[in-house]
């Protein structure tokens, strides 16, 4: 019995077809069959290497973001001609991740085992949603998986862009506040009652503005544990019940939209994932009330998911889609006359793909808008609260200092 050669993972850099520039990972037992098997796929070698095994191997998880770019990376090879298995064979080999590589080789064994590749991916609900799974498998079924793989990733970029962008606008001031906090509470423990003990040796009563933040600073030191378990009860009680109160989430979600500016980028936001989910369900060819109902879990909002939901119940009646979206009145008269002329020219799905642009763009600007408005609000509450506490401690010395004069 000839005795197995084992694999090496090899990282090459060359350039495709097309001439453009691209890198990446294969697994192969030598160097020369490496070279032959990137030949076979069309890349023209600039250099190739062993890659180096790491020293040890941490813990990780996959993220949506690492399905978005896993979603590009299959598009690309099959769009290039590589097999199915092969493909995610060099993906998940060449993943840094090493949940993800697990992920990707488990589909490729279940692929090798006569799955397809929507069975596999139904396997695998936490990082294959409804949406992912049914364009694969009318990708297979049409014989267009490449196509529509491309669709998908394209979908998960715009997406998690835009996502990446609404969580960098609001976890800035978060941040920022939450400092703020921290400090305020360590000058109040451990600043002031130096102060404090400084001003006992005047002999004068000190400014209203000073006794009220010394007062504080008394309260804070004897009482901080319900200061604390107060904050600890409400974040704990919120997560509670954002996990398992479906009506504290519609809640939620509605008076998050109905916030200034923070609503409107959420209600832009919500209508711009409506549009490029149905948009590119539509161009895969799945029924448009089938699609609806996976594009109701997409656009991120209680409201909205259940707006949609509705208006999948109306269309399933025969109802047509512009008069669904009409008697919601959640989405704009833009929007609606949109979707009335794709239904008329029988191009809803390119109307949508022009309504999630526009959208995705306005969210953009909303964002930019956000982050400038931000910046200064968030100084001039840090200033208030630093700075207030530094005059309180300061005013007392000024007052004497006045009176010696």
């Amino acid at each position: 019995m000839a005795e197995q050669v084992e694999q090496i993972d090899f990282i090459w850099e060359g350039k495709d077809k097309t001439g453009s520039k691209t890198k990446g990972e294969i697994s192969s037992k030598s160097e020369t069959i490496a070279r032959t098997e990137l030949k076979r796929m069309g890349i023209r070698l600039k250099k190739i290497k062993k890659k180096p095994k790491p020293l040890f191997k941490s813990k990780s998880t996959i993220t949506t973001k690492d399905i978005a770019i896993f979603s590009r990376q299959l598009a690309t090879m099959l769009e290039a001609g590589v097999p199915l298995v092969q493909s995610f064979d060099i993906i998940g080999k060449g993943h840094e991740n090493a949940a993800m590589q697990d992920l990707l080789l488990g589909i490729k064994a279940d692929i090798e085992g006569g799955d397809t590749l929507a069975e596999a991916l139904n396997k695998r609900p936490v990082y294959f949603d409804e949406l992912f799974c049914n364009l694969v498998e009318a990708g297979e079924q049409a014989g267009v998986l490449e196509t529509l793989l491309d669709k998908i990733a394209t979908y998960k970029e715009k997406t998690e862009s835009m996502k990446a962008k609404i969580k960098k606008a609001l976890t800035y001031p978060a941040a920022v506040l939450v400092v703020a906090f921290i400090v305020t509470t360590i000058l109040l423990l451990f600043v002031v009652p130096v102060f404090e003990e400084l001003f006992q040796g005047f002999g004068a009563d000190l400014p209203a503005f000073t006794q009220f933040v010394v007062g504080l600073s008394e309260w804070l030191q004897e009482y901080w544990y319900i200061l604390f378990g107060t904050i600890g009860g409400i974040i704990y009680g919120f997560l509670f019940f954002k996990r398992r109160s479906r009506k504290f989430n519609h809640f939620l979600d509605k008076a998050l939209l109905k916030l200034p500016i923070v609503g409107l980028i959420l209600n832009k936001s919500a209508i711009a994932r409506f549009a490029r989910t149905l948009s590119t369900m539509s161009a895969a060819g799945v029924p448009l009330v089938e699609a609806l109902e996976s594009v109701a879990g997409a656009t991120g909002n209680i409201v909205y998911s259940e707006t949609v939901l509705k208006m999948r119940e109306d269309v399933a009646t025969g109802q047509r889609l512009q008069f669904a979206m009409q008697q919601a009145k959640l989405f704009p008269h833009m929007v609606v006359q949109m979707v009335a002329i794709g239904e008329e020219s029988g191009s809803i799905d390119s109307m949508l793909s022009k309504v999630a642009d526009f959208y995705e763009e306005e969210v953009d600007n909303l964002v930019d808008n956000l982050s400038s408005l931000m910046e200064p609000l968030i100084m001039a509450v840090l200033g208030v609260l630093v700075g207030g506490l530094i005059v309180a401690m300061y005013l007392p010395i000024f007052k004497m200092g006045a009176a010696v004069g």
